[in-house]
């Protein structure tokens, strides 16, 4: 994976800080922890410095659970650029108001308009960025 991140210990403290925040209110790490982590790195550090801290910090977090083949690159930067557009239409609010705003981002199978399942489920788009083969992530939703 590409990224801007060295997985300095300041990465690996800023990733803890916003996992942290978006599993307090649930205890858990589902699919709207994830997106809202993403909305906060996002936030805080914009959007291509976003896809490095969540793309390492969720690629060591699986990595020490002894899950590494869950962390799947494609996937998280698209997710990334996904909420990080629907960000940037949105003005300064909370997680709960951004996520009631862009509701389509909380369906876990929303990648299916961009890629096709071959697509996602190649080696290839596991271990490096590949480009959407359905639809460009600008694309309406």
């Amino acid at each position: 994976m590409t990224t801007t991140a060295q997985d300095t210990p300041e990465d690996v403290a800023l990733f803890r800080e916003l996992m942290a925040e978006a599993m307090a209110a649930t205890g858990g790490f589902g699919h709207r922890e994830h997106v809202h982590l993403t909305w906060l790195a996002v936030r805080r550090v914009g959007m291509p410095e976003a896809v490095a801290l969540v793309g390492e910090g969720i690629r060591r977090t699986a990595t020490a659970a002894g899950a590494p083949q869950k962390f799947h690159v494609t996937m998280t930067r698209a997710w990334v650029e996904l909420v990080a557009r629907r960000a940037g239409e949105s003005g300064p609010q909370d997680f709960a108001a951004f996520a009631g705003a862009h509701a389509e981002l909380l369906d876990k199978n929303l990648l299916a308009r961009f890629y096709r399942p071959a697509t996602l489920a190649s080696p290839e788009a596991r271990a490096a960025w590949v480009e959407p083969d359905l639809a460009p992530l600008d694309a309406a939703l």
